[in-house]
């Protein structure tokens, strides 16, 4: 699930070029805070979805809310769901 919101937030990225030695910038809107630069459009790309990773995991560890995207949603799981799984 998680692969899939990451690929659902990069549908959503928003590129341009700026004036820096990385000039390719990307960011999530509906992300906040979210955004990576690259040398490359495919470099900034990449790091734009380690940076999606990384604020999802944030998010989750501090029981803070991940909205939607596409319809895809992403909730803390808890020691209950883990054991009803098995």
């Amino acid at each position: 699930m998680i692969i899939e919101y990451i690929t659902a937030a990069l549908h959503h990225a928003r590129y341009e070029i700026i004036e820096d030695d990385e000039p390719y910038y990307g960011e999530v809107p509906e992300l906040p805070g979210v955004w990576a630069t690259g040398t490359t459009l495919e470099a900034c790309r990449e790091r734009l979805a380690e940076v999606i990773d990384d604020w999802l995991v944030i998010r989750l560890r501090r029981g803070m809310p991940i909205p939607p995207i596409d319809g895809i949603t992403i909730r803390e799981t808890t020691r209950m769901d883990a054991d009803a799984g098995s």
